[in-house]
């Protein structure tokens, strides 16, 4: 079992950046596949991004491709998104997920383990 705490949100102007954590426990992250999710206000949670284990291989919803980017660090149990050139559109809580199967997934239901979100708002 893996536990999952986001962290980093916050307020930005559009065109800003922000860098979102996720940290884990346990000794077995590098086990999981991680995504980040968003879901906005009166929407279904969406996918993001994804990553695999070794962080080789990188997967990106058509909304964020070239905005943003995942990343992990397996030594520190962390995988992370750094949003640029952010919409008012991104506005949402965001979540990371850990998906122990071994090919990246965009599907919500593929994911196993959840954090509790954290609020990211743009301005417009």
């Amino acid at each position: 079992q893996v536990q999952l705490v986001e962290s980093g949100g916050g307020l930005v102007q559009a065109g800003g950046s922000l860098r979102l954590s996720c940290a884990a426990s346990g000794r077995t992250f590098s086990r999981y596949a991680m995504g980040w999710f968003r879901q906005a206000p009166g929407k279904e949670r969406e996918f993001v991004a994804a990553i695999s284990r070794s962080g080789a291989s990188k997967y990106y919803a058509d909304s964020v491709k070239g905005r943003f980017t995942i990343s992990r660090d397996n030594a520190k149990n962390t995988v992370y998104v750094q949003m640029n050139s952010l919409k008012p559109e991104d506005t949402a809580v965001y979540y990371c997920a850990a998906d122990l199967a071994l090919l990246l997934s965009s599907d919500i239901t593929d994911y196993d383990y959840w954090g509790q979100g954290t609020q990211v708002t743009v301005s417009s």
